[in-house]
């Protein structure tokens, strides 16, 4: 018995359209950023292949930490996105984390440097897919930037933010051609 497609509820066109989507459609794994704060680099990676390296870059002259404290001059490990663009910054240009993470203030929370109802907001606007608060006792406006104004000499002796990344004007302009909302940074 041959079957016949004339009453099919879906065209043959749309059929072989579902059948290849996957090849045509299929884009390869999304750019992303890796800090490796012991190294001193910036990696643009897709999927585990790195595309490019940028070398000699400053964290917070504080080093890292789990949970970034507003004042400890420390960078945040974990994961991120970019929330924010800022293209005209004091610093050049200024690509904005999620910083604090709900996990970040679940450590908070847990040694007390934050209360419960701080930590429900941070909560509540990742639930809703909004920038964390920036004013908490975790701080805030993190995120990788260029130099701006700031002394290069200063950039190649010792860390020097108060919790960011940073590199080079040319090293920021040049990472701005991969970077964007909703690219995802580790920091490690």
């Amino acid at each position: 018995m041959a079957m016949t497609f004339r009453h099919s509820a879906i065209p043959i066109a749309a059929l072989i359209a579902l059948l290849v989507a996957p090849a045509v459609w299929a884009r390869p794994d999304p750019v992303w950023v890796m800090v490796d704060t012991r190294a001193a680099t910036v990696s643009v990676m897709r999927g585990d292949q790195s595309l490019f390296v940028f070398e000699d870059i400053s964290i917070g002259r504080g080093g890292t930490s789990d949970v970034h404290i507003r004042g400890d001059d420390t960078t945040p490990l974990g994961e991120f996105e970019i929330v924010r663009v800022n293209g005209d910054s004091r610093y050049r240009r200024f690509y904005g984390i999620n910083y604090p993470t709900p996990g970040h203030a679940q450590m908070a929370l847990e040694r007390g440097a934050i209360d419960k109802a701080t930590y429900n907001e941070i909560g509540n606007a990742f639930r809703r897919n909004v920038p964390p608060p920036q004013y908490t006792p975790l701080g805030g406006h993190l995120g990788i930037h260029g130099l701006g104004g700031a002394s290069l000499e200063v950039h190649q002796s010792f860390n020097w933010t108060n919790g960011c990344i940073a590199l080079t004007n040319p090293q920021i302009d040049r990472l701005s051609a991969w970077i964007r909302v909703g690219t995802r940074v580790v920091v490690r």
